[in-house]
């Protein structure tokens, strides 16, 4: 586990990392539009109140119809154009794990001899609106166990629900046995279940079978589960800090000050009522899920597929989801 204690304290260093332009999103992807041809446009941009614009998922591109663009279609420049995206929508970690993640397919198809299905090339590209005109406008990037939404109001971004799976969860074999792009999740999370006394696990193992995969799957909005699992409030000082920095471990995917912000909103409004909940086994190689759940959000991680060598995990908003939080607001004032 000495991979996964790298940034116990690193959030708090963050604090003092400039903020976002979020401008800087909206130049980025107007000038990726600006590159398209007319045909390459109709299939790339959208109306941003088309109706299937909270319409995602993580499963691969053959077996889940996308809207937008894949990377195959694409040029080099323009492809450079949809990675400069990433990397000014994510930070470096997220930007990391997104391409690790992808890099997967490759593994994917020398293991099933099926590299039309596992294809590196398969992700979609989808913009909402007019990044150079509108101040309410979204981007998607999607594929197989990436399922990226940020929707920009005004000056700020909501980022959910933000998606990242792993197939396999670990390498099993050669030069990289022992990889995941998702291990600090996995490992920071068993290290929670162990640091629990048999007590406190009574009350935080809410089952002995996982569910088979993350419960919010690919809904649009996603619902609050029952309250379960083991209150914060109920954790010893040890095991508080180690549930927020898994919950940081999640935030850290998105830029720095937004995932501050973030998680100082937490620690200021939501942490008493803070959940962790566990089901499945709590060793390595057997299928097990946890999810922390708060007022506002939820963080599920479930590693049950291929013999418990496959992860899924998600960041969900219950009312922010697609940004509809900021665009309730946002509507009240103005006129679209």
């Amino acid at each position: 586990m000495n991979q996964l204690m790298n940034k116990t304290l690193v959030w708090i260093v963050l604090a003092m990392v400039p903020s976002l332009v979020v401008g800087q999103d909206a130049s980025i992807a107007s000038r990726f539009i600006s590159t398209l041809t007319h045909s390459q446009k109709e299939q790339t941009v959208y109306h941003f109140k088309a109706e299937d614009r909270d319409d995602w998922h993580f499963l691969p591109w053959s077996s889940y119809k996308r809207q937008g663009i894949p990377l195959k279609e694409l040029n080099t420049a323009q492809k450079d154009l949809v990675h400069q995206l990433l990397q000014s929508s994510l930070s470096d970690t997220g930007y990391q794990q997104t391409t690790e993640i992808i890099a997967l397919e490759h593994v994917l198809a020398a293991s099933s001899g099926d590299p039309v299905y596992r294809d590196p090339e398969q992700y979609y590209i989808a913009i909402y609106g007019d990044p150079a005109q509108e101040d309410v406008w979204m981007w998607s990037f999607e594929g197989h166990h990436v399922a990226l939404q940020f929707t920009t109001v005004g000056d700020t971004v909501s980022y959910t629900p933000r998606f990242f799976g792993s197939n396999p969860g670990r390498i099993m074999e050669g030069d990289r046995k022992g990889f995941s792009p998702l291990i600090n999740e996995e490992d920071m999370g068993l290290q929670l279940i162990h640091m629990l006394t048999d007590e406190q696990q009574k009350v935080a193992i809410v089952s002995d079978k996982t569910y088979n995969d993350i419960i919010s799957f690919n809904a649009p909005v996603a619902k609050k589960p029952d309250l379960e699992g083991m209150l914060v409030q109920d954790m010893t000082e040890k095991q508080k800090k180690l549930l927020m920095d898994i919950i940081y471990e999640y935030a850290s995917t998105i830029p720095a000050d937004q995932a501050m912000q973030r998680m100082g909103s937490i620690r200021k409004e939501e942490l008493e009522n803070l959940r962790f909940a566990w089901a499945g086994a709590t060793e390595l190689g057997k299928a097990h899920y946890y999810r922390i759940q708060g007022n506002t959000f939820m963080i599920e991680f479930d590693n049950s597929q291929n013999n418990a060598n496959h992860i899924h995990t998600v960041w969900r908003d219950f009312d922010g989801d697609f940004g509809r939080d900021m665009l309730k607001e946002h509507y009240k004032s103005h006129t679209h």
